[in-house]
Formats: structure tokens, sequence, C-alpha cells
């Protein structure tokens, strides 16, 4: 079977960088901590507990050396917190989450009510949410945009970094119909951009798409989405004993992505499962 993979998959900058913190500071052979998983690959955060690093829900469960904020970013008082405890802090935040914090901080400041657009639930968008203030909306779909009153409001918008521009346009363009004043910074990264938009590329030329990653991560789900609106069968695995080679009889070629937390190692095994099918 012809396996082909997307030109852009897998590990993006902002989950290097945080893998390179933290495998730094493991040399170090200090107690350290994560406050959650790292990211949002189980198989990952896995490797990273054989090497000693523990994965904590609060900072009141560490009681000594470092403790690392992980890539989708946490809220001020979470790091007052852990410097009070006599933390080391690692901020493996990554630096496009960042930069959100900043643009909503600096919309709440200017009185404008602040839009998020993205999945209510996400770590990443609780912490943009912390950011921007109480008066804060999560919208996850253009539909949500008539549970709330607009006319004469000043809004601003922003997006979780894993949306598509598809939804963030659609609930911007709703939004913009209605208020007094509309300021939209388009946050989504560029590697989720550039993933995206690679699969969509991919889907329509193979019989079968493969979408690899952990299944709490967005920017994966968003990349399942992407390739089940292709109209091609779909199928978003964690590792290649997932694969039941029955989804692939009869095809010749399929095709292969894989999310912004999925290390290479996991995108070979499953190229190379897919590649010993007799299909």
């Amino acid at each position: 079977m012809r396996v082909i993979v997307a030109d852009q998959a897998g590990v993006c900058f902002g989950v290097k960088r945080a893998l390179d913190l933290v495998n730094a500071y493991c040399e170090s052979g200090e107690p350290l901590s994560t406050l959650g998983p790292l990211i949002h690959s189980p198989q990952v955060v896995s490797d990273l507990e054989t090497k000693g690093v523990c994965v904590v829900g609060s900072i009141d469960e560490v009681e000594c050396g470092a403790i690392v904020m992980p890539s989708h970013g946490v809220s001020a008082d979470v790091i007052e917190a852990a410097r009070k405890a006599g933390l080391v802090i690692i901020d493996a935040t990554c630096p496009f989450v960042a930069k959100v914090h900043t643009r909503v901080q600096t919309l709440a400041a200017d009185g404008y009510t602040v839009v998020v657009v993205g999945d209510g639930g996400h770590s990443e968008v609780k912490a943009i949410l912390s950011a921007a203030g109480d008066d804060a909306i999560v919208i996850s779909d253009a539909d949500e945009v008539d549970n709330y009153a607009w006319r004469g409001k000043r809004v601003g918008i922003v997006s979780q970094t894993t949306q598509t521009t598809e939804r963030f346009g659609e609930v911007v363009g709703k939004i913009a119909a209605c208020a007094a004043e509309v300021v939209a910074y388009n946050t989504i990264c560029y590697a989720t951009h550039d993933r995206q938009t690679a699969a969509r590329n991919l889907a329509p030329m193979v019989e079968a798409m493969f979408v690899v990653g952990g299944r709490i991560s967005a920017n994966t789900n968003r990349l399942a989405e992407i390739c089940e609106q292709s109209g091609v069968p779909t199928y978003h695995i964690e590792v290649a004993s997932e694969i039941d080679p029955s989804w692939v009889k009869g095809m010749k070629t399929v095709g292969l992505t894989a999310g912004a937390s999925t290390p290479q190692w996991i995108i070979d095994e499953v190229k190379a499962a897919l590649e010993s099918i007799d299909a």
C-alpha cells in the first residue's frame, strides 16, 4: 500500500520548545513536575514519566523542585501560587499562545467585550479567559453568536490557536453584522494553518486519511474534521496498533497527517504499519 504523508505534519515549534525545556531540566536530576500534561500526547507524557517527570493537578501537590507550565498556558494566579510555594518555574507556554494573552489583556483594558473563538473546556481557552477577565465570552461556532446581544457593543475577537480560519471568519462576520464596532485578531498559529492546509490538499488525492494524535488534542481533532469534510473515510488514531486492516481493504493509496503534539516516531510507526498491510 502506498502511504502519502502530508508535507506539514507532526510536532510544531511550540511543542518542540516545551519538550526541549523539560528534557534539558531532566538532566539536572532535580525534582520536576508538569502542571497537567505538558502536551496532548499520552505517549509523550508517558515517556516523560519514565524520566521522573510527574504530572500534577495543582501547585499544592508539589513540595519542592521545579514546576512546568504547559504549552497551552495557565492563568496568572497559578504562576503566582508557584512563586509563593518557592518552586522553580519553567514556563513552557507556546509563544503564540502567550501572544493571545497579551491581545486579550489589551482589548479588555480598552473597554472591548472580549470573545474567544474556541473550545470552552480546553486548557488553552481557559488560560486565555483568565487573561481576558470575567466578562470574556467563549464561542465555539457561529450558531452560538445568536445567544448574545451585540447591538451597541464594542467587541474584540481572538481565536484559540488551533481553530480553523473558516470557523473564526464565520463568527467574526456574524458578530460584525450587528455590533457597533469589531476588532478581530486572527490568532490561529501558522503551524496549525499549515497543517490544516496540507491535510485539506491531500485528502482528495487518497482513498482514506489517517490522522494521528491525542484524542483530546484540539488541533488533531480539527485535522480530522477537515479530512472528514473532504468526503474520504477518516480515522483518528493515537498509535499504529489501533489500525484495523479492514478499514483499507481494496485500497491502494492512503494519506497520513498528524497533530502538532505527535512525535515523528509515532508517525513513522503508523506509516510502516499501513505499508505492511496487504490490501
